[in-house]
């Protein structure tokens, strides 16, 4: 099941490294829309990188993490404020976060108990159904991201299998 789980993992992974690599540099941080084309896929990577851990304690920030950019909307939390977000990731950076969890996944994945509590309070069931959520969640924003890239007459990205 952990080398099913893995090359799903990966794989999403390649379809969302796909997506970036596809964008335009002016549909990267286009105005039009209220979540950047490069907020999604930072959203998608934190929380990807996230769930690959024990807990959200023990969870090690990516180097160039910036504080709340994770949220694409208010803070699930009191005061449920809305985070300032002003200064975009380059490709080159989340380029360099996805290949620091795609060097994670095999590690990270193998070394778990999938029949633990997922580690995360807001998340009340296994580690393995997390690992699910977590490929569902990746393929969601990429399904978002290759929607953007057809509108903007964009239509090479493909269906990938690790």
């Amino acid at each position: 099941m952990k080398k099913t789980i893995i090359s799903q993992m990966l794989s999403s992974l390649n379809m969302l490294q796909d997506a970036i690599h596809n964008c335009p540099n002016e549909l990267w941080d286009h105005q039009e829309h209220e979540n950047k084309y490069w907020h999604i896929v930072y959203h998608a990577l934190f929380f990807t990188h996230l769930y690959l851990g024990p807990n959200a304690n023990e969870f090690p920030k990516w180097k160039k993490a910036r504080n709340e950019y994770q949220f694409m909307g208010p803070v699930p939390w009191p005061p449920h404020h809305t985070p300032k977000i002003d200064e975009k990731y380059s490709k080159e950076d989340l380029n360099e976060y996805l290949e620091l969890i795609r060097q994670e996944v095999p590690i990270r994945i193998n070394q778990d108990d999938l029949d633990a509590n997922s580690g995360f309070d807001w998340l009340p069931f296994s580690r393995m159904e997390l690992h699910l959520h977590s490929i569902r969640h990746i393929q969601h924003h990429t399904g978002q991201l290759i929607e953007r890239l057809r509108n903007f007459g964009i239509k090479r990205n493909r269906w990938i299998i690790n």
